[in-house]
């Protein structure tokens, strides 16, 4: 098997070999991946940290041996946008990028390098508080939503989710409709705590959308843009208008209680 990792800042990741075809995902610089089709164009992949397949663009990966792909994931990368070094030559990647491999600020990646000596965040030694939740997620307030995003240049909801709790140090799938398979049931809107997760589903009982409790009145989550709403049992109402936009489905927890 292929193994290889995402040497571009973001990249689509499709549903068919073509530009013209839905995003599903999106790969970030560092990740890594299994390659199940290779082509000069198009690669067919299976994402290292939550299994998610789709065509990514070919020249976007770079190929790596075994002992760096198993080691992908961390440490992160902390700013809104990082500098860093790529064969010599000036990248800008994304907050939550992944610095694979690197140590003392350097990567080699067969024959490619990679360069940096800024701050990293390391999510085994995250805190896992109330403020250090609010902080965390408000950083990405007013981010634009983007279907199959998962970047700070836009999110989907539940990359807007995965994303937090990737930087909490918890890996949690891809979409929303799995996300609601993980953790533990909370009952009631009630017994909710800082970091808990709110899904919502449509008129057909499929869930659709995902968000985070900030607590058992507040909501954060990425729908139009990542924003502030009220919630109550019925599901979400938004501020601007007062208007219900989602159907409360079911709460997860897959944090440890927060403390207050």
């Amino acid at each position: 098997m292929i193994r290889a990792i995402c040497c571009v800042p973001v990249s689509p990741l499709r549903a068919e070999p073509s530009h013209r075809t839905e995003m599903v995902s999106q790969l970030i610089f560092g990740e890594c991946c299994e390659v199940l089709e290779q082509g000069k164009e198009w690669s067919r992949v299976r994402m290292r940290y939550d299994g998610y397949e789709g065509w990514c663009t070919s020249t976007h990966l770079t190929e790596i041996d075994e002992n760096e792909y198993e080691t992908g994931g961390t440490p992160l990368t902390p700013e809104w946008v990082t500098a860093l070094e790529y064969n010599g030559h000036p990248m800008m990647v994304p907050m939550g990028s992944h610095l694979t491999a690197m140590k003392n600020g350097r990567a080699h990646w067969r024959k490619n390098q990679v360069h940096y000596k800024g701050k990293t965040w390391d999510p085994a030694s995250a805190a896992l508080d109330v403020k250090a939740i609010r902080q965390l997620t408000y950083k990405f307030l007013n981010i634009p939503y983007l279907w199959g995003g998962k970047s700070v240049f836009g999110f989907d909801c539940s990359g807007f989710v995965q994303t937090v709790y990737k930087f909490l140090g918890v890996s949690v799938l891809r979409d929303a409709y799995q996300q609601a398979t993980q953790g533990e049931g909370v009952g009631f809107l009630e017994e909710t705590k800082t970091g808990d997760l709110a899904f919502f589903d449509n008129e057909e009982g499929r869930i659709t959308h995902v968000g985070i409790l900030l607590n058992p009145q507040e909501i954060i989550h990425a729908s139009g843009k990542v924003r502030i709403d009220k919630i109550d049992n019925m599901g979400i109402v938004r501020s601007e208008d007062h208007q219900r936009t989602h159907h409360l489905r079911t709460l997860r927890r897959l944090l440890a209680p927060a403390d207050k």
